[in-house]
């Protein structure tokens, strides 16, 4: 198969680890091999710490209306709109994502009800996915949480759409400790390749088709009294 083209894309890699920077962050570690890829193909890649922002706590666009003294959080919103691509990436604790990766879902949340420029939510015609690391069990359930969360909202979720790497269950070395040899780990290998890859792909299909046609999907369609096909059967 020819080479495919992916330099009109944009990606954006939120890092939720509990660690301010310069501090190591293992997520990151994993993180860097998804965005290697991407960069190698021309996507353009915008990265973000969260917790290196004062991002508030809350479900309003900007929480400074609702008693807080500084948020970041609509600054940090335009450099997600202008991404093609979301991935979140998160460390596990007690089989969970980060409170900081709580903290940022809440805060996209408190977007979704915008509208885009055909009337539909906000997320559409984006997509995204999710990188985790841990020294427990949590992968699949930490990215079923941020995928369902995400492809709710909005976001478009290619297949196998997440990557993650544990060590032992139990204390012990994490992704970017020499000990682990988590860098040779083959399915992590092959799991954030293809993550990689199909987020590409679905980007460029949306990107290409300019996102979603709006029949049957516009909240301002619906809000105008369009009903499409919609109605509700007749009991007897």
């Amino acid at each position: 198969m020819p080479k495919q083209d992916f330099s009109n894309l944009k990606a954006l890699y939120v890092n939720c680890t509990l660690k301010k920077s310069p501090r190591k962050s293992h997520t990151k570690g994993l993180m860097d091999v998804s965005i290697s890829i991407m960069k190698k193909e021309g996507v353009d890649v915008d990265e973000i710490r969260l917790i290196d922002h004062e991002v508030a706590t809350g479900v309003y666009p900007d929480m400074t209306e609702y008693g807080y003294d500084k948020d970041e959080w609509p600054a940090i919103f335009d450099r997600i709109m202008a991404a093609d691509i979301l991935v979140v990436g998160t460390p596990i604790w007690l089989g969970e994502k980060s409170s900081v990766c709580t903290k940022l879902i809440e805060r996209l949340y408190a977007m979704s009800g915008q509208q885009n420029d055909k009337g539909q939510y906000i997320y559409y015609g984006k997509t995204a996915g999710c990188v985790i690391t841990g020294n427990e069990d949590g992968v699949k359930h930490c990215s079923m949480s941020i995928q369902y969360a995400l492809q709710h909202i909005g976001y478009s979720i290619p297949p196998q759409a997440d990557c993650g790497w544990i060590g032992e269950v139990g204390p012990g070395p994490s992704y970017l400790d020499e000990e682990s040899n988590a860098q040779n780990n083959s399915f992590t290998n092959r799991n954030t390749t293809f993550m990689t890859y199909n987020l590409m792909h679905l980007a460029s299909m949306l990107k290409s088709q300019n996102g979603y046609p709006s029949y049957g999907n516009s909240r301002e369609d619906w809000d105008n009294g369009t009903r499409w096909s919609f109605e509700n059967p007749e009991y007897r």
